[in-house]
């Protein structure tokens, strides 16, 4: 025993002796499960709860009241009625009557956050009076234990800026030092007067803060912003490249410095000049990445392009590089034809006498889906160019597509009645289909209507539902299906169908 005369340890001792000594019923209750429950649940307990102006409400309630006699009887059973938060709220009143009242985690840390001062000095007067001190006691202890809480309350003191101590600077470091400070103060007076629009002003205030401290780009960078907004191009690349060379002497920030490489850029684009402002950006990327100049950079890329090709239009030079590729063309040389007629067409891409005479050529090396393309080009420029409807209708007859042939020559014949080359194409294109339904084997018929399958255009009329009962209505009803071909649109379908080889005629 290290304190045999403590008189806290001996009480402590005592009252665990008692509580293990006493009846079981009176420290455990029945079960001898929870001490000290019977004392909270005795006959007393009603009363405090009649007493109690929230708890007296509970009464009325049958369920509550069988739960109270319950736990009157048998105190251990408390834990299998916490859920219900009425029985809590009892037990808390219970505990509290007993002077051992239950804190919260809100309570808790009330009482010990800064401002539960007040609480504390309320908690100690209550305390000094059921022990009998007087008030001069209770004053005394309530004043020691606030000062703390008082020390907190009292606002911070403002952090006061303290000088740089310059005195154990040479006179020459010194003056720079003042010179830079200065500096900084002009370039956030130009800031000011640009945002003001007074751009002359903001100049001269960049120009004073440039003369202080000439080693700082963002001054001379701030000056190109100016010349940006007032349009002056020239002074402002002038500019952005002066800041960039002070910034690499100086080692500045190399997003400082490629920022400035990037308005100079956005400058040359101004000029129409995209070559240089590329370049600059592809300087701006090297020295700090930027996602947003990448962006502007494949854009000036992609209007170089379209201006340069822009430029290089020439109608005299297409007609020079035509004429070449028609000789080529006469001499059968076809591949050099197909070059002379390319440049003409970056000479002029929108002559479709051009194209079709490349289409031509490209049919001729065997490129029927180059022709077809350029013709189609051709069309688009000029609908009414009835050489190339029969170029496209020749090209589609290549590409074993008779029906696209058959309404290409249609639509040629619609524009110019009297064409010999669409009729005498009409009048082939009909032959094949005719000959080809009549003298065709099994397996050419069936590879004839997969490649028709495979056009969108077939499969679009397959899939109408109109053209499917007609369909139907020729094996089951033919008078609707005739009926139903006196129909300019039906019949056009039909006949695409008939001439694609997807149906077979008898």
């Amino acid at each position: 025993e290290k304190f045999p005369e403590d008189k806290g340890l001996k009480s402590g001792l005592d009252s665990v002796k008692r509580e293990k000594d006493g009846p079981v019923g009176g420290s455990a209750g029945a079960g001898g499960g929870l001490p000290g429950m019977s004392g909270l649940f005795g006959p007393e307990m009603m009363a405090k709860i009649a007493l109690d102006p929230k708890l007296r409400g509970y009464m009325s309630d049958p369920d509550f009241m069988t739960k109270l006699n319950k736990l009157s009887k048998d105190p251990n059973s408390l834990p299998s009625m916490l859920s219900d938060p009425r029985i809590m709220e009892v037990f808390q009143v219970m505990l509290g009557a007993n002077g051992m009242q239950m804190k919260t985690g809100d309570e808790f840390m009330n009482e010990n956050a800064p401002g539960a001062a007040s609480t504390g000095e309320s908690a100690q007067s209550s305390c000094c009076t059921s022990s009998g001190c007087t008030k001069d006691e209770a004053k005394t202890s309530t004043s020691t234990s606030t000062p703390a809480a008082t020390e907190e309350k009292q606002p911070e003191p403002m952090e006061v800026e303290e000088e740089e101590d310059l005195s154990h600077l040479s006179p020459e470091e010194k003056k720079k030092k003042e010179d830079a400070k200065l500096a900084i103060e002009a370039k956030e007076r130009g800031n000011k007067l640009y945002k003001s629009k007074k751009f002359d002003d903001a100049l001269s205030a960049y120009d004073e803060a440039i003369a202080l401290d000439p080693t700082n780009m963002t001054f001379i960078s701030n000056k190109a912003a100016v010349y940006f907004t007032t349009k002056k191009y020239d002074e402002c690349i002038e500019a952005c490249k002066e800041a960039v060379e002070v910034g690499k002497d100086n080692r500045a920030p190399f997003e400082d410095r490629a920022k400035a490489l990037t308005r100079c850029a956005k400058a040359y684009q101004k000029k129409g000049d995209l070559s240089n402002a590329i370049e600059m950006c592809k300087s701006a990327q090297l020295e700090s990445y930027d996602k947003a100049t990448q962006r502007l950079m494949k854009t000036m890329e992609l209007e170089k392009r379209q201006k340069d090709a822009l430029d290089y239009q020439d109608d005299d030079k297409a007609e020079e590089a035509k004429q070449t590729g028609n000789t080529h063309f006469r001499n059968k040389e076809y591949g050099k034809a197909v070059e002379a007629y390319e440049e003409a067409v970056k000479r002029a891409p929108k002559n479709a006498t051009i194209r079709n005479n490349l289409a031509a050529a490209l049919c001729k090396i065997m490129d029927f889906n180059g022709a077809k393309r350029e013709i189609e080009v051709a069309l688009d420029l000029d609908p009414k160019y009835v050489k190339a409807w029969a170029r496209k209708a020749d090209i589609e007859v290549l590409m074993k597509e008779n029906h696209k042939a058959l309404e290409s020559y249609k639509k040629g014949l619609e524009l110019d009645p009297s064409n010999a080359v669409c009729k005498e194409g009409l009048r082939k294109v009909t032959a094949m289909i005719n000959y080809g339904q009549a003298n065709m084997t099994e397996e050419e018929r069936k590879e004839r209507a997969a490649h028709a399958m495979a056009d969108p255009e077939i499969q679009s009329i397959l899939q109408d539902p109109v053209i499917n009962q007609v369909l139907r209505d020729f094996q089951e009803n033919p008078n609707a299906a005739n009926q139903a071909m006196m129909d300019p649109t039906v019949r056009t379908k039909i006949e695409k169908l008939i001439a694609s080889g997807i149906l077979q005629t008898s």
